[in-house]
């Protein structure tokens, strides 16, 4: 694509999804298949407005079938399924009807939650509605009032569906068909965004009622090694700290366990929400105001300002007799600005950890919570 956006002083070119691959390879597999004509590209228009004239390759056509491959272009934002080819194999049907199916390398949904119903092919509802309206203007094209059979596939799937999220969400054999707009914005955060709902749904949907989060892999690690949870049981919720609390509102989870490095967490006793360094990065301005909140001096509060990380600051209130007391500040801080987020409506408490002094700081259910989410493991 020759489409731009400029994001931190950086000029970056658009990609296109997997959806657009295959909405673009079933238009094309139908025209041939219509017209016995053999083509080198095809143009299609995304749901974003944005129209792509995108190449056609793997072509075979016979008298019932056709079938194409369309590359995938993943722009400045590339991911493990950049330059995967997406196949359609489009054939004649008896009946009227337009049906949509997922062959090799397309996933297979295994666990309620997700978009699609358990047994369908993991191919979402806006690439759905875009292959179904590009064969329909073929068809129509054509003259043609019968039905077709399009079969989505992707041999090399198989294996890159290994490096998705797609076997810790439940979709098995292969990738997904994915893209509400079409096209991949680059440094995309709505895609993290949308994979944290994923799971949050399907958590959801498997009945968990104690929520477990972290930022990152620090905090799943610290549960598995201090509790014994299980990695798979908690939901990475990366930097977009207020944006997981909002879904979860919006699904009905009503406890929360948030557990985190305090290289992370300790931005959210400032109010900040996205806690990419990009966004905001008040670490140790706020360390050093809960230290000052717990009776620290001038000078104590200037050297912590003077540190390069928050593990240089906590050895500084660790030489202290503050050091529980400001961690105690940083969590009162912390539940307050997480609970005005949620509107009060979900009861969220907090575990705040240092690889080097390990717990900080617990809000009081927590051990609680962990209790309860270990119940919830042995009865799912």
């Amino acid at each position: 694509m020759e489409e731009y956006l400029y994001k931190n002083h950086k000029k970056l070119r658009y990609g296109y999804t997997t959806g657009t691959c295959a909405a673009a390879a079933a238009k094309a597999a139908a025209r041939m298949l219509l017209t016995g004509k053999r083509l080198t590209s095809i143009s299609i228009d995304t749901p974003k407005g944005i129209c792509v004239t995108l190449s056609v390759s793997e072509i075979t056509i016979s008298n019932t079938k056709a079938v194409c491959a369309v590359q995938k272009d993943a722009g400045d934002d590339a991911d493990c399924t950049d330059k995967i080819r997406i196949f359609a194999a489009v054939s004649y049907r008896a009946d009227n009807g337009i049906v949509i199916e997922g062959g090799t390398g397309i996933g297979r949904v295994t666990r309620a939650g997700l978009e699609q119903p358990v047994g369908s092919a993991a191919i979402n509802s806006v690439p759905r509605a875009m292959i179904k309206k590009e064969v329909l203007a073929e068809l129509a094209a054509a003259g043609y009032d019968g039905g077709l059979q399009i079969i989505i596939f992707a041999p090399e799937g198989i294996a890159l569906a290994k490096k998705t999220f797609n076997p810790r969400l439940g979709i098995e054999g292969g990738i997904s068909i994915l893209g509400t707009s079409g096209i991949v914005e680059p440094m995309s955060e709505r895609a993290i965004v949308d994979t944290i709902r994923l799971e949050l749904k399907q958590k959801k949907a498997l009945g968990t009622k104690t929520l477990l989060l972290s930022p990152g892999n620090y905090g799943q690690q610290f549960a598995q090694k201090t509790w014994g949870l299980d990695l798979d049981a908690g939901v990475k919720c990366s930097n977009f700290i207020g944006e997981t609390l909002d879904i979860a509102s919006e699904l009905g989870f009503s406890r929360i366990l948030l557990i985190g490095h305090i290289g992370k967490l300790i931005k959210v006793a400032a109010g900040v929400m996205n806690t990419h360094s990009n966004m905001a990065d008040a670490r140790l301005e706020t360390l050093s105001a809960c230290a000052i909140l717990a009776g620290a001096n001038a000078q104590t509060a200037r050297r912590i300002l003077l540190c390069t990380t928050t593990d240089d600051a906590l050895q500084i209130l660790a030489d202290s007799p503050i050091f529980e007391a400001a961690m105690a500040a940083a969590m009162e801080k912390m539940l307050a600005h997480l609970h005005r987020r949620t509107g009060n409506g979900i009861q969220t408490e907090v575990i705040l950890f240092s690889n080097m002094y390990g717990i900080l700081a617990m809000s009081g259910n927590a051990e609680v919570f962990i209790e309860q989410i270990k119940k919830e493991i042995q009865n799912a």
